[in-house]
């Protein structure tokens, strides 16, 4: 067996000049050996690095919007991988995972996260265990809202992966829920990371 995997990224703007850290450290340590496709969604495509990459993986350009602020910029990563997902992705990838583009790998990031769902604790959150203390959104107008009391752990929207189907139901959950808030004139507290904590805590 070797699984195909995909990795999307969002690089708008200033972002653009995390590119190549997070190929070339992606290269060093990111699931070494397996056909790995980055799709990388941009506003500058000729600010995309000419990155040596290993025998069966390979980069996706895909051009997007500018987008005038950081929130923006996440929410509408959830919009274009559901579509990219949705038209190309599901047939070229087993597997796909979301990161941040200014992430950096520093050490082997193996075949054992190649499950259903992986997810990575918040490094600021991942030894609490009060639940007022997790930054969960606790506005009930949110479509994100998880009541106080509730919740059991603090997870990051830097990494999490999946079965290719499992994170096309969880990517575009995400992003159809920050739709339904955008209609109530509300934003989520961290935007799409408060929909996936809600997602794992009811899933």
């Amino acid at each position: 067996m070797n699984p195909r995997v995909a990795v999307v990224v969002l690089a708008v703007g200033k972002y653009t000049r995390f590119l190549k850290g997070f190929l070339e450290s992606g290269e060093k340590y990111f699931l070494v050996g397996l056909r790995v496709t980055y799709y990388i969604f941009t506003d500058n495509e000729q600010d995309v690095p000419n990155v040596t990459l290993s025998e069966g993986r390979k980069i996706t350009i895909l051009p997007v919007p500018s987008a005038k602020r950081w929130q923006d910029v996440v929410l509408s990563k959830m919009k274009w991988a559901t579509v990219t997902i949705d038209k190309q992705i599901r047939n070229e990838a087993d597997y796909l995972f979301m990161m941040d583009v200014d992430s950096v790998f520093h050490n082997r990031f193996g075949a054992e996260s190649l499950s259903q769902m992986s997810a990575v604790l918040h490094r600021a959150f991942y030894k609490t265990h009060q639940r007022d203390q997790f930054p969960y959104e606790r506005r009930p107008e949110s479509k994100a809202y998880i009541p106080a009391g509730e919740g059991d752990y603090y997870y990051t929207a830097a990494v999490w992966g999946g079965y290719l189907e499992d994170m096309y139901r969880l990517v575009k959950y995400c992003y159809e829920q920050s739709e339904e808030d955008a209609k109530n004139n509300i934003e989520a507290v961290w935007q799409e990371e408060s929909h996936l904590n809600k997602y794992f805590l009811y899933n």
